[in-house]
């Protein structure tokens, strides 16, 4: 059976630090938490008498807690966002020190919580990436993508059909105070559709047959939840015109393609699209865990030229193929790029078996060891 070997995640917090860990629900959160801090006091707002009882008198957290020592977790913290007033209180009074996880920022953020203005770190946790495991099987991690019980599942597509019944068709839609359930949920099909696409506004509208100002309130949503992001456009070119629109991935791609009702298989269009999504989440994972600083563009042209990604402002240009074998008018775009911006390093991740070199700035490099190098921390 495939087990996880080891989470990249790693949390030490100082005496006196507090941080808030977010991440998507099923990401490994409250399993990480009952490994590595099993002495901690947890306060687990998933539990409903537990709920209850803070939600109706949020002071309960002082009056308990205001002598204690050691760890407090808040689990699921954004249900009761008044309880963030106490902890600021405790922490700035009695030195008290807190994790306070959560799966959306969405109440915190659209009811001007207190977000405890810097006294608490920011950590986000990513669905597992390829050094996380063992008995990775490319194909099969396009169906089951990487959470957790889902990778780890003997039938995922079981595990996926309850996760999107009952998380992005209930409690988002309860959460964010959706009306339209029908337009929300035709609107998770064609976000998936359309992930790793330019965001069009319009079109996506017209679709899904909502207003613009309501899909964009959707992918706010999203957002706010952990369960997409945009990756928005490098804007340092000197000699040409720019696409300046943003791209929008969903944040798995076994999600992704279960919503999208796609089967892929090695060798197809669709696996090329779900190798660059996947290929995303590992970038996005090691930002999160290493490099939280680090930029992650795309580049396009007008003309119809693009790179993937670019990484930093200007250290590394990635392209993605889903190729066994990579040919000369495969790396045009790069070429273009390089003639236009002065990338320090290109390489194109793909499916070949020996890394070699195609030209002098320009590397072709098989995906697991693309992976390993950049975990080591070769590229920066």
């Amino acid at each position: 059976m495939r087990k996880i070997i080891r989470r990249h995640f790693q949390l030490k917090l100082p005496p006196h630090q507090s941080a808030f860990l977010w991440g998507p629900r099923r990401v490994g959160k409250s399993y990480w938490i009952h490994q590595h801090l099993p002495e901690a006091k947890l306060i687990d707002l998933l539990q409903t008498d537990v709920f209850a009882e803070y939600a109706s008198k949020p002071s309960l957290l002082r009056e308990r807690f205001q002598d204690h020592r050691g760890l407090l977790i808040i689990d699921e913290v954004q249900k009761i966002p008044a309880l963030l007033d106490e902890v600021h209180w405790l922490i700035e009074n009695k030195k008290l020190s807190f994790l306070l996880t959560g799966s959306s920022a969405r109440k915190l953020r659209r009811g001007h919580a207190n977000l405890l203005a810097g006294r608490a770190w920011k950590r986000t946790m990513s669905p597992l990436s390829y050094l996380e495991v063992e008995g990775f099987d490319l194909e099969k991690v396009m169906t089951s993508g990487l959470l957790p019980p889902h990778f780890l599942s003997s039938n995922p597509i079981e595990e996926l059909r309850a996760y999107v019944a009952d998380y992005l068709k209930e409690e988002i839609v309860a959460e964010a105070s959706i009306q339209n359930i029908p337009s929300f949920s035709e609107f998770l099909r064609v976000a998936a559709i359309t992930s790793s696409e330019l965001l069009n506004y319009v079109n996506l509208a017209r679709e899904v047959g909502i207003s613009q100002k309501i899909i964009r309130t959707y992918f706010d949503i999203l957002e706010d939840t952990y369960l997409g992001f945009r990756v928005p456009p490098w804007k340092k070119s000197k000699n040409r015109r720019m696409i300046l629109t943003e791209k929008f991935y969903l944040f798995d791609v076994g999600v992704a393609n279960y919503l999208a009702r796609r089967q892929v298989r090695l060798g197809s269009f669709e696996f090329g699209k779900s190798f660059e999504h996947y290929l995303l989440m590992e970038l996005k994972s090691y930002q999160a865990y290493k490099n939280p600083d680090l930029p992650i563009t795309y580049w396009r042209t007008s003309t119809g030229q693009e790179v993937d990604f670019i990484l930093g402002e200007k250290d590394l240009a990635v392209e993605i193929k889903g190729y066994s074998r990579v040919h000369e008018e495969t790396i045009r775009s790069l070429l273009a790029l390089l003639e236009d911006g002065p990338v320090k390093k290109c390489v194109v991740v793909c499916l070949e078996k020996e890394i070699r070199k195609i030209h002098p700035k320009i590397e072709i490099i098989p995906w697991s060891i693309f992976l390993q190098r950049l975990w080591n921390d070769e590229f920066f």
